[in-house]
């Protein structure tokens, strides 16, 4: 199993910064890569951005430019630096990792774009 734990989150007005995190812990060797997605109230869990055991970052159109996976050597803790933000990102982030042909999922940190 691994265990997820995001961070981060908070209220933030537009045109600023937020730098979310997600530790993971438990059997997290060969995790495949890991992600964050979001959930904007009334609408579908949408992708934001992975990177994989290569190291290649991958992003949604409406966060590129904007937003910046990375993640730490030891590979057990990525980051998602938010810049830019506008009231459309508001939404409950959600980390995930892949390990083999499972998705594990943190709980979430909202964050709220508003002045």
């Amino acid at each position: 199993q691994v265990q997820l734990v995001e961070s981060g989150g908070g209220l933030v007005q537009p045109g600023g910064s937020l730098r979310l995190s997600c530790v993971a812990s438990g059997t997290i060797f060969s995790i495949n890569a890991m992600g964050w997605y979001r959930q904007a109230p009334g609408r579908q869990r949408e992708f934001v951005a992975v990177i994989s055991s290569g190291d290649r970052p991958n992003y949604a159109d409406s966060v590129k430019g904007r937003f910046t996976i990375s993640r730490t050597d030891t590979k057990n803790t990525i980051y998602l630096q938010s810049n830019s933000l506008e009231p459309e990102d508001t939404a409950v982030y959600y980390c995930y990792a892949i390990r083999g042909g499972s998705v594990f999922w943190g709980q979430g940190t909202q964050v709220t774009v508003s002045s």
